[in-house]
């Protein structure tokens, strides 16, 4: 299975999975200079639900966020990094500023983004809540504040997420952050 597809594929492909039940997990981004802290982001968003599908920018959508001297790198590069991550299932570009078309073309069970947005900035929130989905944002830590590698982070059947792992971790949420 091609893991970078178009819109168009990947609207079938989400006909495909919610004929069988399975939970989507959506996150966006640049991913211009990915980082261990987004493989593991990405990680612990597959871990929320049976796929994660990545919105990507295009390049020219991130110059007109970012400024002329960006992408670093190019669509076909960023595209091919997170596709081979095994936590990512699908990357579809999007060369909107914003995903929101993208979100509400394929309504995702689950919308997740990093700690550093606030909940009523979180594109899509409105489409994933009105279809019964749920918002998660925050960051897994350890007892002294660094990223756990490994932790796995959920949402359960009421929205509220819980962390599993062998030593003891903390999440950090906003009070706001999580919906059901």
């Amino acid at each position: 299975m091609e893991k970078v597809i178009s819109r168009n594929a990947f609207l079938k492909e989400r006909a495909r999975l919610r004929k069988r039940k399975k939970k989507l997990v959506f996150t966006n981004g640049t991913f211009d200079i990915l980082h261990r802290g987004h493989v593991e982001y990405l990680a612990l968003a597959r871990n929320l639900g049976d796929a994660l599908v990545v919105g990507l920018n295009t390049d020219a959508s991130i110059r007109r966020i970012k400024g002329p001297k960006r992408p670093i790198n190019s669509n076909r590069d960023r595209a091919a990094v997170l596709s081979a991550l095994a936590s990512v299932d699908y990357v579809v570009l999007f060369g909107e500023n914003t995903p929101a078309r993208l979100i509400e073309m394929i309504v995702p069970d689950v919308l997740v983004k990093g700690a550093d947005w606030k909940v009523d900035a979180i594109v899509g929130k409105d489409v994933v809540e009105r279809n019964g989905g749920v918002i998660l944002k925050g960051i897994v830590t350890g007892p002294n504040g660094e990223p756990v590698q490994g932790a796995k982070l959920r949402a359960n059947q009421t929205g509220t997420a819980a962390a599993t792992r062998r030593d003891q971790i903390n999440i950090k949420f906003d009070d706001e952050s999580v919906y059901s």
